[in-house]
């Protein structure tokens, strides 16, 4: 039995043809409509299944080609983030066997294939049952230095298993120890969900950071693109909060915040503790706004902004979070940057031992501060300078 998948998001298709291949079907996957429809012609597939929103020729206008081919009795299945009724009722006058809409469940999705094709012979029994098919693909970098001894591998791998749309970027930031050949085995056998980024030199977090985010900027088929440090200190479930709240509101930035509320489980030193406090209250004001805490380590953005934030070099090395507040309200304003920066709070954030921000650093940050007041004081951005610096990313 042959099926045909055709969405423009390589993340939603590659875990669905693993499984239904495990099932014992024949599988063919394409993310450009029209190379799909050529493949329907020469493979003749036994079921599609087709997503709606895609650039240029829709899962609709396949539909409709299907419908009117020699095989136009071939059984259809659309696999959409798409809710309007009219859509969903318009697929079904077009001829469509079954609406799925994301996320939900690879077994539901396999027990639907079934009810319409049929199950092959041979099936293998032993297949994982959590994996969901989510609506949105999601970019995330993890900047790297010196990680060899603590990196959360494990975590990792089983998160990205079991949650589809996940791709990691993990940024090697001119590491001394053996971290570059940690990351590549980390990635073996999982190229399509992880990428390595290599610096040579060490450039520190922010330029890994800066770096990365350019680098997913360039995938298509990401919704949106975020970061998180290495030590796992936000993991990756309070991660996806972050992304639901984005994914279902029009915030173009979503920042954690280690704010302590019922039932979170936040710890960190008293004396770095300390230091922070003071060092958010000099941000707030340096901001203009009432953000708790600017520095958490996870944060996620909408693509059509990665490039105002991240397209030129950051002054400071730690609080380059805060330099990214700044452009936003440099480009759109204070008053519509305002309303674009969401700070949810974290259900759980413990500080990790082995931290690069010795206490040190975090007396440093006050002068860097100051870089920033002076570096950004009451200038607006030249859009045109953005526009062709983004130009020049792309």
């Amino acid at each position: 039995m042959k099926i045909l998948a055709i969405d423009d998001q390589q993340l939603v298709l590659l875990p669905l043809q693993k499984r239904l291949v495990e099932l014992g079907y024949e599988v063919k996957i394409e993310t450009d409509a029209n190379e799909g429809i050529s493949l329907y012609n020469t493979f003749s597939p036994d079921l599609v299944i087709v997503d709606i929103n895609m650039p240029g020729v829709s899962g609709l206008d396949i539909v409709k080609y299907i419908r009117n081919s020699k095989n136009a009795d071939t059984p259809i299945m659309v696999l959409s983030g798409n809710t309007q009724d009219d859509i969903i009722t318009t697929g079904f006058e077009l001829g469509i066997n079954d609406y799925m809409k994301k996320p939900l469940s690879l077994n539901e999705i396999c027990a639907r294939v079934k009810r319409l094709i049929g199950a092959p012979e041979i099936q293998n029994k032993t297949l994982r049952s959590d994996v969901m098919i989510q609506q949105r693909c999601v970019g995330v970098v993890i900047p790297c230095y010196n990680e060899e001894e603590r990196l959360l591998s494990k975590e990792f791998i089983d998160y990205i298993d079991k949650n589809s749309g996940y791709h990691l970027c993990f940024v090697n930031d001119g590491s001394k120890d053996k971290t570059l050949k940690v990351l590549r085995e980390l990635q073996k056998g999982r190229e399509d969900f992880i990428t390595v980024y290599d610096c040579e030199k060490n450039g520190g977090k922010a330029e890994a950071v800066r770096l990365g985010m350019l680098h997913m900027a360039k995938k298509e088929d990401l919704d949106y693109i975020g970061f998180l440090d290495a030590d796992l200190s936000t993991d990756l479930a309070d991660f996806d909060d972050l992304v639901k709240t984005i994914e279902h509101s029009e915030f173009k930035i979503v920042s954690g915040s280690r704010i302590s509320r019922m039932g979170a489980n936040i710890t960190k030193e008293s004396a770095r503790k300390i230091i922070s406090l003071t060092i958010n209250f000099i941000i707030r004001k340096i901001l203009k706004m009432d953000f708790k805490d600017t520095q958490c380590g996870a944060k996620i953005f909408h693509k059509d902004v990665i490039n105002i934030a991240f397209s030129e070099k950051f002054v400071t090395q730690w609080i380059f979070d805060v330099e990214i507040f700044k452009r936003m309200s440099q480009y759109f304003g204070l008053s519509q940057a305002k309303s674009m920066l969401c700070e949810q709070p974290l259900k759980r954030w413990i500080h990790a031992d082995g931290s690069k921000l010795s206490m040190k650093d975090s007396v440093k940050i006050v002068g860097q501060l100051g870089q920033i007041a002076w570096l950004y004081r009451g200038k607006k951005a030249n859009s045109k300078t953005i526009v062709a610096n983004q130009l020049k990313v792309v």
